[in-house]
């Protein structure tokens, strides 16, 4: 596998062989050691000398299931932090074809560029024709310039104008830019260099094993674990991640009304049984696999009441921040602001708490769904106001003289109340990259009371170890719900022993994990993140939370030892 260097500025290119040091490391593994290798911490996020990187896992190209996840990292500009952020579609297992682990992309360019990769090379070409074009405008003007079987990564007006709540769209496998690389304001970084898309040309090389028939052995069976498993191989095949909406709003943690309650008299209305009983009628698709070799397919296709394609990827987070935390009890409502988000290339999430906190300032009513998605207008459009909302919930309600604001550095929380789920608000608290969920979410996790203080720590600390491991590998992180079996965790060990050659124990298999969380704890120091940062948000420590009257009640003293891995076993 290669790396890509490219320089906006001088427009070189050069290809690479992955050195040592990266041989071993993909995905988010391999953002956290280029980024600490190659970027001064304390650089300005929004200045020239930020840099942005694109690369796929250690699974990438193979016939691991759900491997062709893509990761997309730099120094984010919302929350001054180290950022992975993390997207499925074509674009993973494209870079994989063409014999790329990723792609490196510093310097400034004063035009807007498209960047091309093919089996002959890559090249720059010039892209004013989409400057401040919605991403299906600009993926469909692609795909007729370069061909339909093409994967593109791209950015829509809210990354050209460098918000900080903006987003990287890839496409899927119909070519729609229907899945996010969302959190972090990364798609203002990707904006700043200058960079529209960028399109990957369909490659023909494939993976070299050491030991193909291992491989083989091991991913046969992880994939028959994962069809076995209630979640992975029913509940999200069936309702993809909007069956979550029923089970959160139930534990009492579902956002409402800019976080003041954790249940909504809607949430039947926006649940995954109530949205596959509209696809059924409008011919849509809520088994939906948004890349190859994913056999889960939790992804979906929504049709509008005219039984027309609207969006994609329905997720729990976007319906609870923009449907049960606006008031808004209509599921084709939020599935038009999730196409509008994706369309100006906005952060579903951030987008919806931004407009929480507005609701809460009296900018608008909760339940006002014309005025939410006047708002995202504005905000594509680029009015003043819509700018203003650009820069994300802390800056916005701030700005409003708003108290009660849901982020951790300064990113939105995402669609979890901390208050009733606590091991998931430890991981939102303490997460080297801001409120993200997807860094460790302990929902479900067997023996865990989420509403009780006690072993909140250790369930974080080993769900963030697991899914640092996930995104290492490339491999989408509800695969590693049957991992929680020592057998079945251990075929990872037996695919990266076939793929690379080996011993991979699961000490050392899991050893990934940490030191990817680590590496990233070391940037945040060098970049000035302060320990006192790693909290829920303060009014969560005093003001309870209906139905179950909870605060978030770990202390504080118990968060600084979340990633301390001395003395702990290995897999927790």
């Amino acid at each position: 596998m290669k790396l890509l260097r490219v320089d906006m500025g001088t427009e070189r290119i050069q290809s690479e062989d992955v050195d040592e040091h990266y041989a071993l490391l993909g995905g988010r593994g391999l953002v956290s050691a280029l980024l600490s290798a190659e970027l001064e911490p304390a650089c300005d996020p929004e200045g020239p000398d930020n840099m942005l990187i694109i690369c796929n896992g250690l699974m990438a190209g193979t016939l691991a299931a759900s491997s062709g996840r893509l990761s997309v990292g730099g120094k984010s500009p919302l929350t001054g932090t180290i950022k992975e952020s993390n997207a499925g579609g074509t674009a993973g297992l494209a870079l994989a074809r063409l014999g790329l682990r990723g792609i490196v992309v510093s310097g400034v360019s004063r035009e807007l560029k498209v960047l091309v990769v093919g089996p002959e090379g890559a090249r720059l070409e010039e892209a004013s024709e989409l400057a401040l074009r919605g991403t299906y405008d600009a993926c469909d003007r692609l795909r007729a310039r370069y061909g339909a079987g093409v994967s593109i990564i791209c950015i829509g007006p809210a990354g050209e104008r460098r918000y900080l709540n903006s987003s990287i769209q890839v496409t899927d496998r119909e070519g729609r830019p229907a899945r996010a690389a969302a959190r972090g304001g990364l798609g203002g970084v990707m904006g700043a260099r200058g960079l529209k898309a960028v399109v990957l040309l369909e490659g023909g090389v494939k993976p070299s094993f050491v030991d193909a028939p291992r491989f083989r052995a091991a991913s046969k069976a992880y994939v028959q674990a994962l069809k076995a498993h209630p979640m992975t191989g029913n509940v999200l095949t069936r309702f993809g991640t909007a069956a979550l909406v029923g089970a959160v709003n139930e534990m009492g943690a579902i956002p409402t009304r800019n976080y003041t309650a954790g249940s909504f008299e809607g949430a039947a209305a926006l649940s995954g049984e109530h949205m596959a009983d509209l696809q059924a009628g409008r011919q849509g698709n809520m088994t939906h696999a948004c890349q190859a070799g994913c056999p889960i397919a939790c992804s979906n296709v929504y049709n509008g009441p005219d039984g027309k394609y609207l969006t994609s990827g329905m997720e729990y987070e976007t319906i609870a921040l923009n449907g049960s935390n606006l008031c808004i009890d209509d599921i084709d409502v939020v599935a038009l602001i999730d196409r509008q988000c994706d369309d100006a290339g906005l952060d579903t999430m951030e987008t919806g708490a931004t407009i929480g906190v507005a609701a809460e300032a009296g900018l608008l009513s909760y339940g006002d769904s014309a005025g939410v998605l006047e708002l995202i207008r504005q905000m594509a459009a680029g009015t003043p106001l819509g700018r203003e909302l650009g820069q994300g919930t802390e800056r916005f309600g701030k700005s409003l003289g708003v108290t009660r604001i849901p982020v951790v550095k300064r990113q939105a929380l995402a669609g979890y109340d901390p208050r009733a789920l606590k091991g998931t608000g430890v991981t939102c608290a303490t997460s080297p990259m801001g409120a993200d969920h997807t860094a460790g979410n302990t929902i479900g996790m067997p023996g865990l009371d989420p509403l009780a203080s006690s072993g909140q720590v250790e369930a974080s600390r080993g769900s963030q170890q697991v899914m640092a491991l996930f995104d290492s590998l490339g491999m989408c992180i509800f695969a590693g719900m049957p991992a929680a079996d020592p057998e079945v965790f251990g075929l990872l060990g037996e695919m990266l022993a076939g793929l690379y050659g080996g011993e991979w124990t699961p000490e050392r298999v899991m050893a990934m994990g940490a030191e990817c969380l680590l590496r990233e704890r070391r940037f945040n120091v060098l970049a000035g993140i302060a320990e006192a940062e790693d909290d829920v948000p303060a009014f969560m420590r005093t003001e309870e939370l209906k139905p179950h009257d909870t605060v978030f009640d770990v202390p504080r003293e118990e968060l600084a030892r979340v990633f301390d891995f001395s003395g702990t076993d290995d897999k927790e």
